[in-house]
């Protein structure tokens, strides 16, 4: 016996939806149809080999609910069982043999034996057991299918209705896959938007706080205008007409800056600053020296982390460069804001310098105590690589003229907390350091160095038995930690291509855990100046070299000092200071 799933048949037709009877057939009588009998009708070998190879796999479906009731575990339904068997005896009808299935002209179909049996019983009167049609024996039609398979119409219906369903839950679903995307890239539109908002506010706040340093200095300005921000030493008065060089022309507020370089030509200054709020992010800044002094954050290259030292081109205005501690050594064109070149260093770099001889060469001094010397023609790698005479950070790097020195050989002062050497690169001769004589003054925190008159500051310390460099050397974003202590300046001289001597020492009041910054002026009819920090009295003080004998007292708004520049241009000199937050500027108007 098949199984009852080999076929599916339509359902019934209602006595209600039968078609119109036909015609009866001519007189024929039971009798002469029984003589009649049937033309047996043979199974096609198709048929005959497709019931060979199935095993004999053929008929429809056996003993009704209890196969479907051993594999499925449940009882069937009418619904399901419906069109599966003989509507007159109720048994599965076969593919051969007695109870072979067959129809009638009406379509509906039965068992042989049980339609034959019906017809004969009615009479003259033959009809479907089902749609009351009339028919004869004659009509019946024996079925030879391998599955007879009806599609039931309701059930087409509701398959139709899903799949549209489907499909419309597909484009629903498209549009707010599509909606959602357009809301994430406004989500990160806005968030960008945040961000500029934020940093124009972060600009405003401070530009509200210059306004307020303004406002505080405009009286003191009106009412002492020759000694505002400092007072004269009275045995240089008659020098400077009872006035001190310097007098105080600018106070800018700048939150978070560390670090500064002025470009006198372009009216500009350029400074490392860390933000606050923003995960101590560190940006450049480009402040206009020009009312109402706008300002432009400028973003580091990925990973440079912190900037240890910066310097404006002396050639060439619109080139910066930058040593970080993320092991970088970067170019910044100030024309287009962006950085130009990016070198990968092995080591964090502390300090670095431009060749004043031409501006394609640059220099870095590194945290190990080597040298690195690049040149931007040559991008590919080092110029020249030099290991220092110890492993501790070059916090100072000075490019020397070479105008004594001979052709094709460039020069360089570094400085760490070992003391000072002389670098000559270039030339086919074999290099050594000159290391530069000092006298035991203890550790050197910071070199300053005047190119137009190779006149030299270096600054020490007391050294601290069994210390470490790198836990005293610290870096200029740490905050301001420690006391001042008694250190000492010492002036030394270049004669030469490397001659150096020793011209005057002299006492000073430094930090004894930071690294300071001073600078070398060159005021023409009036020598030299030397600019430095005062740790006990708070000040920034003027004095005159090689005697060291103090000149002007500038005083500071905010502690500590973190960096002291200089520049000279055609209005005269300017020297910056920059404080706690505070960039204070100084004009020198004995120059005027």
């Amino acid at each position: 016996m098949p199984n009852p799933s080999d076929y599916i048949a339509l359902g019934s037709q209602s006595e209600e939806e039968t078609e119109p009877e036909l015609e009866e057939d001519s007189e024929e009588t039971e009798e002469e149809q029984q003589e009649e009998g049937f033309i047996p009708v043979m199974e096609s070998p198709r048929v005959l080999a497709e019931k060979e190879s199935k095993n004999g796999e053929a008929t429809v479906c056996s003993n009704a609910g209890e196969s479907g009731e051993n594999s499925q575990g449940n009882e069937w339904n009418r619904g399901d069982i419906d069109g599966l068997f003989c509507p007159i005896c109720m048994e599965a009808w076969t593919t051969t043999g007695d109870h072979h299935v067959c129809c009638l002209p009406c379509g509906h179909i039965f068992g042989f034996s049980c339609i034959r049996k019906w017809l004969q019983q009615q009479g003259t009167t033959k009809k479907c057991p089902q749609c009351n049609r009339k028919c004869t024996l004659k009509d019946v039609r024996k079925l030879f299918a391998s599955r007879v398979v009806a599609i039931d119409g309701e059930s087409q219906k509701r398959i139709q209705s899903l799949e549209a369903k489907c499909i419309s839950l597909d484009k629903k679903n498209a549009a707010l896959i599509k909606k959602e995307a357009e809301w994430k890239k406004k989500e990160a539109e806005w968030k960008k938007r945040e961000a500029l908002l934020q940093r124009e506010l972060h600009q405003l706040k401070e530009k509200t706080i210059y306004l307020e340093h303004l406002l505080d200095v405009k009286p003191r300005t009106l009412g002492h205008p020759p000694s505002m921000g400092g007072y004269c030493v009275p045995s240089l008065g008659s020098e400077f007409n009872g006035q001190g060089p310097f007098i105080l022309q600018k106070e800018l507020g700048v939150d978070g800056a560390r670090l500064f370089d002025i470009d006198a030509s372009s009216k500009i200054i350029l400074m490392t600053r860390r933000l606050q709020g923003l995960g101590g992010m560190h940006v450049l800044t480009k402040m206009s020296l020009v009312a109402p002094y706008t300002r432009q954050d400028i973003s580091l290259p990925t990973g440079s982390k912190a900037v240890r030292d910066l310097h404006i081109c002396p050639s060439d205005g619109s080139l910066s460069l930058f040593a970080s501690l993320g092991k970088k050594l970067s170019v910044l064109s100030t024309k287009i804001n962006n950085f130009i070149l990016a070198y990968d260093l092995p080591a964090p770099a502390w300090s670095c310098s431009w060749d004043l001889n031409g501006s394609h060469q640059i220099y870095a001094g590194l945290q190990n105590g080597s040298l690195v010397v690049f040149d931007m023609r040559q991008t590919a790698r080092p110029l020249e690589f030099v290991n220092g005479l110890t492993s501790n950070p070059v916090h100072t790097i000075y490019s020397l003229h070479n105008s004594t020195l001979p052709s094709g050989v460039t020069a360089v002062l570094s400085a760490s907390s070992a003391g000072i050497c002389q670098w000559n690169f270039g030339g086919s001769e074999e290099r050594q350091p000159v290391v530069l004589e000092t006298g035991n003054q203890g550790a050197c925190i910071s070199l300053a160095y005047c190119p137009s008159s190779d006149d030299i500051i270096a600054s020490f310390r007391p050294r601290i038995d069994n210390s470490n460099e790198m836990a005293y050397s610290q870096h200029l974003l740490t905050p301001a930690i420690g006391q001042g202590v008694q250190g000492s300046h010492v002036h030394l001289k270049r004669f030469g291509s490397n001659c150096y001597q020793k011209l005057a020492v002299t006492c000073a009041n430094v930090n004894d855990v930071r690294l300071p910054r001073s600078a070398v002026m060159n005021i023409e009819s009036h020598g030299c100046l030397f600019a430095s920090g005062d740790e006990l009295t708070g000040e920034l003080v003027l004095q005159e070299l090689p005697s060291f004998t103090v000149i002007q007292h500038l005083k500071l708004r905010k502690q500590p000092i973190y960096d002291i520049k200089y520049v000279h241009d055609v209005d005269g000199g300017l020297l910056g200071c920059l404080c706690d937050d505070i960039l204070q500027l100084y004009g020198n108007h004995a120059l005027k």
